[in-house]
């Protein structure tokens, strides 16, 4: 399991990484396409075909992001390399593109909406946080359970259950068998769930106070390093984990050659202890 802050620094950049496109893309989701579809609705009710069109291509660039990305998951397990690591890298490689492009492409937009650069720029950071939403799904074993970093409606959902339990659990009588376990349950859920919402909720104001104090995309470059470091830390840790997997199989294997040459010494001591009896 991938231990440290690793959940609320992803949902720290999808929530920097969302609102910054919101704002400078009039509109546009990146990290999930929910929004995108109930905004193509409003603008084809208002007959605006280019923004219609706009946001109803961020879904298939979304789904064969995730696609692309769950082919390379299954391609790192069967090469047995880190997933986690790899899947980080792809996102950050991702990042880097939708900073480019952005940065590019954006000025113009602040004198003009202009579809023809929102679309280029939106889907770049759709690819981007398509990944991270693949990511989340493919790197098992890396957190406890499946959490959401990009979208907070089922965190915020579970999070209100949980509190529900833990509130009843605490009122029952003390006689109750399960009323403490119940209690345990829930806390433990909501100390892995309260970070993923506060890391998104902190991103999402961090890149409202920078992208409106600044007017540019250069901001991107904190989640683009926060991605950078996590992809690193991934490999560092993979690396320990395997060396230290490697040096306990060794011991093992030295320790069963040991046993199986002590069994087969033991035969000839025998027969030499009853040849000298006899």
């Amino acid at each position: 399991m991938f231990l440290g802050p690793a959940g609320f620094l992803l949902s720290w950049v999808a929530g920097f990484v969302d609102t910054s496109a919101f704002i400078i893309l009039f509109g546009i989701f990146t990290a999930h396409v929910t929004g995108n579809i109930a905004l193509a609705g409003s603008s084809f009710v208002s007959s605006d075909e280019k923004t219609t069109i706009t946001r109803l291509l961020m879904l298939p660039t979304f789904v064969v992001a995730v696609a692309l990305t769950s082919l390379l998951a299954r391609y790192a397990r069967h090469k047995k390399w880190p997933v986690f690591a790899v899947l980080l890298t792809a996102e950050a490689v991702a990042l880097t593109g939708f900073l480019i492009i952005g940065t590019s492409l954006s000025p113009a937009l602040m004198l003009d909406v202009q579809e023809e650069y929102i679309l280029p720029i939106g889907m770049a950071g759709v690819v981007a946080m398509a990944i991270q939403n693949g990511l989340m799904k493919e790197a098992k074993g890396v957190f406890k359970s499946y959490i959401p970093t990009t979208v907070m409606t089922g965190n915020t959902t579970q999070l209100t259950i949980d509190m529900v339990q833990y509130l009843l659990a605490k009122l029952s009588p003390a006689s109750n068998p399960t009323a403490q376990l119940e209690a345990e349950e829930a806390l433990e859920r909501m100390s892995r769930v309260f970070p993923v919402i506060t890391g998104f909720a902190l991103g999402g104001l961090g890149a409202a106070y920078l992208i409106l104090l600044a007017e540019t995309w250069w901001s991107l470059v904190l989640p683009l390093a926060i991605i950078s470091i996590l992809a690193v830390a991934a490999y560092v840790e993979f690396n320990r984990t395997s060396t230290q997997a490697e040096a306990e199989s060794s011991v093992e294997a030295q320790m069963a050659v040991a046993v199986e040459a002590t069994a087969v010494e033991r035969p000839s001591d025998d027969s030499a202890l009853f040849r000298s009896e006899v």
